[in-house]
This record gives C-alpha cells, structure tokens and sequence, in this order.
C-alpha cells in the first residue's frame, strides 16, 4: 500500500509541471498528456527502482521529454499540423504574449529548447539542468545563451510585426 501511496502523492506533485514542461517543448497539449501518461505509467511499472533514484520528477520528466521527442522522430508532418491546429484552436488562458512564447520555443534547436525550458521554465539550476539533459555544464550554459538571444531576437521581431500592424 506505501508503494501506492508514494506514487500518487508523486503523481499528485508533479503531474501538472510536467506537462507544463513537455508542453513547452513540443508546443502540442495532447501530446504533452500523452507523453507524461506514459511516463507515469512506466515508473509505476519500475516504482521500485524510480522511487530511490534522486528525484523520480526527474525521471519521470526525463522518460517523458524522451517520449515526445520519439513521437516527433515518428511522425513530423502530423506533429506540425497539430501545432498549427492548437495554435488556431487557441488554449484557454492562453493569450498572444504565450503564443509568441511557444513559436519562438519552436524554432530553436531541440537541446537550446530543452535547456531554456528547464531552466527558465522549471527553474531548474545550470547543474540540474546539466544533470539532467546529461551534458556538461559548459555546454548547457551554451545552449542557454544561444537560446535565449535567438528568442529575444525572435520575440523582439514578433512584437515590433505586431505594433507596425496594430
């Protein structure tokens, strides 16, 4: 039963965030559900062994960022035309400064994503992040850079588009 117990309390954490997390890296909700549900799945599946590594959120984030990022190796056209979809769709509570966000996410590389989502996203520190994309600190400290000046350029030029047109 404490099996059970701890994995839900888990669940009941974490669950929300990393959703928050997938989302932001594969702009696709569904996606992102489907991901961390299968995420879930599996540590309930390897409970004993994820409930003693050093943080199971990571391992579940970790197995889900993994997850996604399969199912965009599998099927790009369809990934993209539900991106689009959401977008026109719209997201409640999402508003055009979180759209622009999410495009601009989207066109940086997938490690400059993953990083600049961790550790601005998830407020995770340059170490953890490190820890986690398993990478050297020098190196998530480059994606981070070059993420964060190619956003700022694309988020500069999406809201200068915005106001000449508004």
């Amino acid at each position: 039963m404490r099996d059970a117990e701890e994995f839900d309390a888990l669940y009941a954490a974490c669950a929300g965030r990393v959703v928050g997390h997938v989302y932001a890296l594969t702009g696709n909700r569904a996606e992102a559900e489907d991901a961390v549900a299968e995420a879930f799945m599996r540590a309930w599946q390897r409970w004993r062994t994820v409930r003693e590594t050093d943080s199971p959120e990571a391992w579940v984030r970790r197995v889900a960022s993994r997850i996604a990022v399969s199912s965009w190796r599998k099927a790009f056209n369809r990934v993209r035309a539900h991106r689009r979809a959401a977008v026109d769709q719209g997201v409640p509570g999402l508003n055009e400064d979180h759209v622009a966000l999410l495009q601009a996410l989207q066109r940086l590389s997938p490690n400059e994503r993953r990083a600049v989502v961790l550790h601005h996203l998830n407020d995770l520190s340059v170490a953890e992040v490190a820890a986690e994309m398993q990478a050297p600190v020098g190196t998530v400290k480059t994606y981070l850079a070059r993420g964060r000046r190619a956003m700022a350029g694309l988020l500069t030029d999406a809201h200068q588009e915005e106001t000449s047109h508004g």
